[in-house]
């Protein structure tokens, strides 16, 4: 073989062994390439957030807020997920968790044997009942039958509204879609007491000097977060998660939040 050729031999064999090095200096720069952030999927809520201290939205940032909706987040952020709040009027509240527009509801809502026929619940999250808030000047109304012949505002299609109807002799019952406004037709005396949770009664009553709570509670309840039946997946989880959230003490943290001393 003559010189020439054998120079060309080898010159082909360097530029293939550096184009074979080249490539395998590429490949492991190539594998190790992150790829597309998975997207953190949603879970949809549904809550009448306008019910404090457990839901309420802010005027300045229109955040919403409150001990369910910091509950719900953080259950969500335990289970891989985002909440995403849809802000929903009571009264419709469960036909729209039918309907499909939202996963689950975190409002406030007592767990009951008439609901649970169309919905499940999580096991409850927190304990509750029934208290009877009058003007502060009021005298002589301090338990349910003391409000015989007495007008008495509500949030309708609420446990309040439900313990108020059962009242024997009561005057009239006046109810509202909004709780806030129970009270607002409470203070400008069109009724003469409100029957309202007592979390959302104590609170009111913190930020208004003119209201007061009489007596204690006259029922006991307990909150769940309500989801069409049939999703056992999703049910199993948020269980989960709650018990999680209590055995390491943020639900104590969320808690001391709203109701701490």
């Amino acid at each position: 073989m003559k010189k020439s050729g054998i120079l060309l031999i080898v010159g082909i064999a360097i530029i293939v062994v550096l184009a074979v090095g080249l490539a395998l200096k590429k490949a492991p720069e190539q594998a190790a390439a992150p790829g597309p952030e998975k997207e953190t999927p949603a879970l949809k809520v549904g809550s009448d957030v306008a019910f404090p201290p457990f839901e309420w939205q802010d005027e300045q940032t229109g955040e919403f807020k409150g001990f369910d909706m910091d509950l719900i987040r953080a259950l969500a952020d335990e289970m891989g997920m985002k909440a995403e709040i849809v802000n929903t009027a009571w009264d419709g509240i469960i036909p729209g968790l039918l309907n499909g527009n939202y996963d689950v509801i975190i409002s406030a809502m007592t767990i009951t044997d008439e609901r649970a026929q169309s919905v499940n619940f999580s096991d409850p999250y927190f304990t509750a009942g029934q208290v009877i808030v009058v003007r502060k000047d009021t005298e002589g109304i301090t338990q349910p039958s003391d409000l015989k012949g007495k007008k008495v505002s509500v949030q309708i299609n609420t446990t309040g509204d439900f313990a108020a109807s059962k009242i024997e002799g009561i005057g009239e019952v006046k109810r509202f879609n909004l709780a806030p406004d129970a009270f607002l037709e409470l203070k400008n005396g069109a009724v003469d007491a409100c029957v309202m949770d007592i979390a959302v009664a104590a609170d009111a009553v913190k930020n208004d000097d003119s209201l007061k709570i009489v007596g204690a509670p006259f029922t006991v309840e307990y909150y769940g977060i309500a989801m069409r039946k049939g999703r056992e997946d999703l049910l199993k989880n948020l269980n989960k998660a709650l018990a999680t959230l209590k055995s390491t003490g943020k639900y104590d943290e969320i808690y001391a939040n709203y109701f701490g001393e």
